[in-house]
């Protein structure tokens, strides 16, 4: 999701909840403490230099249990860090931290905010001489007509 899109939902709802895939809810007494503009700038294993720039939340859990962010709290908090830090209009990637600090996607599923797992890639697989995966096929499955019992065909 990109930041514009945030910024899009965040006046229609009532309150900013996220939430990981597979529905376990980030506890509502969270802050984002932190909104950045993040420049990645590296060479993957095919010797193509690469930039990324990111926007990048980051929520806390606190011991403050009576904390609600509102939406108009975290459009403002995106307002400033466009004005001062001149964030551009990039994907959003959240750190959360669980046993770790974790990486996540940003998605939207109509009632809150979704945090998807993200996944590594190889970005040069034709440079680096990993070959394609096989497609795993069952014999049973091709052309059974042809060669079913009284068929003919042997």
């Amino acid at each position: 999701m990109k930041l514009s899109k945030i910024k899009e939902i965040l006046p229609a709802l009532e309150n900013v909840e996220f939430q990981l895939t597979d529905g376990t809810p980030v506890p509502e007494h969270f802050h984002v403490t932190e909104i950045g503009m993040v420049t990645k700038h590296f060479i993957d294993c095919g010797g193509t230099i690469r930039n990324e720039k990111i926007v990048n939340f980051q929520l806390w859990n606190a011991h403050d249990y009576q904390h609600r962010l509102k939406p108009a709290k975290l459009l403002n908090i995106i307002r400033l860090s466009e004005e001062k830090l001149g964030i551009e209009d990039a994907e959003i990637e959240v750190e959360y931290q669980r046993e770790t600090i974790g990486k996540y996607d940003l998605g939207f599923n109509g009632n809150h905010f979704v945090l998807k797992n993200k996944q590594t890639a190889c970005l040069a697989s034709d440079a680096c001489g990993i070959p394609a995966e096989k497609q795993k096929v069952k014999l049973s499955n091709l052309n059974s007509a042809c060669c079913t019992p009284n068929s003919g065909c042997c």
